[in-house]
C-alpha cells in the first residue's frame, strides 16, 4: 500500500483539506479518491502505469484525482492550467496519456483535442455513478508521476517519478522541518510543479496535517488567512514575498503592527523554486519575525539541500544537504574540486528521479557513469554551506577570461534605492567572449545609468559592471515566478 495512503488511515477525523471554505476530513479524502479510482478503472483490474493527465483547479479535487489515479496503478500528469493549447498537446502526445480529467471550466477548452485523439475525458462532476471495486496492490517500485522541465532551447522533457522517489522526498522534508498533524498550511503554488505538489500538499498530507487552498493570487486575501491565526506553515516562491512586502507597505502602522504580530507566531515559513534576494529576506524578517528557510531542489531531485530548521538560517545560502541525499561539487571533467571552491553540484539519492519519458539518451547525458546526476547548478561552500553561484548555461558569464555570478551581481544591483529588479545575462560578444548586460526594473525612469554604474563599482569588480542596461516594465517570467534568462537576452 502507498504510504501517504496508508498514513491517511491513521487519521480519518482529521482535517485534511480546506477548501472552497468547506473543510474535508482524510476519511472523506480516502472515501472520494478511492470511489474515483474505480470510475479511472472502469472495469480494469489495474491501469498499469497508463498516463492520466489531470487539468484540476487546486483543492479537493486535485488531491483527490491524483490519489485516485496512484490507487488505480496509472501515472499522474498534472498539467499547467494556464498554458495554450499546443503546450498541453505536446505533453498528451508525448506521454501517451489516454485519459484526461479536467474541472468544469476546462472542458470545452480541451475538448476538441480529446475527440482529434481519441482520448477518454472526464469532466468532473459528470463522471458517471460507479460501485467501488477492489484496487490494485501498488508496488512502491512503479512509476508515480510525470512533471515537465521549463524547456529552453529544447522541448520540455518528462521527469519520471517512482512512488519510491516520491516517499524519500517527502518523508525527508517532514522529517527535516518537523511537520506534523498539528500543522496548517497554505497552499499559493501551481500545481504542476514539484515545489507545490510535493513540500506543500504531499508533506502536509503525509504527516496528517491540513492543507488550505486559495484561488487565484491575492496579497490581501493571504494575510487575511495570515490574521485568522489558524495557519502556522507558509512556503512560497520570492516574487509571492515581494509582493506581500508591497502590499504590507502600504497599510496602516496599525494593521502592519497586528500582521506582523500574528506571522509571528507562525512554526515555519520557506522560500524557494528561485534565487531569494538578500534584501527581500532581510524585509521579510522585519515584517514578519521569519528569518526564511531557503532551500534548494530541482524537478528532477525534489529537494536535496536546505538551511537547518534548528540553528542558522544563512542569506545568500542554500545551507547543507538534507539527510539521505549526497551532494559534491566537481569542475568540468567531474574531479571533487578543492574546498572553497566552485563547482557544479551533483546529486545522489533515492530522492533522484528515474528517467527523462521516452528519452534514453537524455538520461543517460545527465548522469556521470557512476550514477550521480548533474544539476547544471554551481555552487560553493562556504563555512559549510553551500552558495548558489549560478547555472552553467545562463548564470555564470564568461567574461575577459573570468567566470562571473550573474547572481552575486543581481544581488548588489537589488540593493540600489532606484532598482525594484533586475536580471543580469551574458550575450555574445568577439572581444570580451560574452558581455554582462542587465535588464533593470526601476522605481525612477531619470536613473542616470553612468552613476549607477560608478555606484556598483563601489561595491564589486569594474570587470563584474554590466556593460548595458536595459530599462524594462517587468522581467519575463515562467509559471513559477522566475526569471526565464534565455527570454532576457532576447531583449538585447
Amino acid at each position: 500500500m502507498l504510504k501517504i495512503i496508508e498514513n491517511a488511515k491513521g487519521r480519518l477525523n482529521n482535517t485534511a483539506i480546506v477548501s472552497n471554505g468547506k473543510n474535508y476530513s482524510y476519511h472523506e479524502l480516502l472515501q472520494a479518491s478511492q470511489q474515483f479510482a474505480s470510475v479511472l478503472l472502469n472495469g480494469q483490474n489495474d491501469l498499469n502505469e497508463s498516463r492520466v493527465a489531470f487539468m484540476v483547479n487546486p483543492g479537493f479535487d486535485y488531491v483527490k484525482v491524483q490519489w485516485a489515479i496512484w490507487q488505480a496503478g496509472g501515472i499522474t500528469v498534472p498539467m499547467c492550467l494556464t498554458h495554450p493549447l499546443p503546450s498541453l498537446e505536446y505533453v498528451l502526445d508525448d506521454t501517451g496519456a489516454s485519459i484526461v480529467v479536467v474541472s468544469p471550466d476546462y472542458a470545452d477548452f480541451i475538448r476538441e483535442l480529446t475527440i482529434e485523439k481519441k482520448l477518454r475525458l472526464i469532466v468532473l462532476g459528470s463522471e458517471s455513478e460507479t460501485t467501488d471495486c477492489l484496487l490494485p496492490e501498488i508496488e512502491s517500485s512503479r512509476r508515480a508521476m510525470i512533471l515537465y522541465t521549463s524547456g529552453t532551447t529544447n522541448k520540455p522533457k518528462g521527469v519520471v517519478t517512482t512512488h519510491d522517489n516520491l516517499e524519500a522526498q517527502i518523508s525527508t522534508l517532514v522529517k527535516a522541518w518537523e511537520w506534523s498533524e498539528k500543522d496548517r498550511t497554505l497552499c499559493v503554488l501551481p500545481l504542476h510543479h514539484v515545489h507545490g505538489i510535493v513540500n506543500v500538499v504531499s508533506c502536509s498530507l503525509w504527516a496528517g496535517a491540513t492543507c488550505e487552498f486559495m484561488n487565484g493570487f491575492s496579497a490581501e486575501e493571504i494575510f487575511n488567512l495570515f490574521e485568522k491565526g489558524e495557519l502556522n506553515v507558509f512556503m512560497a516562491v520570492p516574487t509571492i514575498y515581494y509582493k506581500l512586502i508591497s502590499y504590507w507597505e502600504g497599510l496602516s502602522v496599525d494593521k502592519q503592527q497586528a500582521l506582523t504580530h500574528c506571522m509571528s507566531a507562525f512554526r515555519l515559513m520557506v522560500c524557494g523554486s528561485a534565487a531569494l534576494p538578500v534584501s527581500v529576506m532581510e524585509k521579510w524578517k522585519v515584517i514578519s519575525g521569519h528569518t526564511l528557510l531557503e532551500r534548494y531542489g530541482m524537478t528532477e531531485i525534489g529537494m536535496a539541500v536546505s538551511n537547518p530548521y534548528h540553528g542558522e538560517r544563512r542569506a545568500g545560502y542554500i545551507g547543507i544537504p538534507l539527510p539521505g541525499v549526497q551532494v559534491k561539487l566537481v569542475n568540468e571533467q567531474y574531479n571533487e574540486v578543492y574546498l572553497g571552491e566552485p563547482g557544479e553540484i551533483l546529486v545522489k539519492g533515492n530522492n533522484v528521479f528515474s528517467e527523462y519519458w521516452n528519452k534514453p539518451e537524455a538520461t543517460s547525458k545527465e548522469f556521470t557513469d557512476d550514477g550521480w546526476f548533474k544539476t547544471g547548478d554551481v555552487a560553493v561552500v562556504e563555512e559549510g554551506y553551500l552558495r548558489i553561484m549560478g547555472r552553467n548555461s545562463v548564470d555564470i558569464i564568461k567574461s575577459g577570461g573570468y567566470k562571473i555570478s550573474a547572481l552575486e551581481i543581481e544581488e548588489e544591483l537589488r540593493k540600489h534605492e532606484h532598482i525594484d529588479d533586475c536580471a543580469v545575462v551574458g550575450i555574445p560578444n568577439d572581444e570580451w567572449g560574452e558581455l554582462i548586460v542587465s535588464a533593470i526594473v526601476v522605481n525612477n525612469k531619470e536613473i542616470n545609468l553612468d552613476q549607477l554604474n560608478k555606484w556598483l563599482r563601489e561595491r564589486i569588480a569594474a570587470y563584474k559592471t554590466p556593460r548595458k542596461y536595459l530599462l524594462v516594465d517587468e522581467l519575463p517570467r515562467n509559471a513559477m515566478g522566475k526569471v526565464t534568462k534565455n527570454d532576457v537576452k532576447k531583449l538585447f
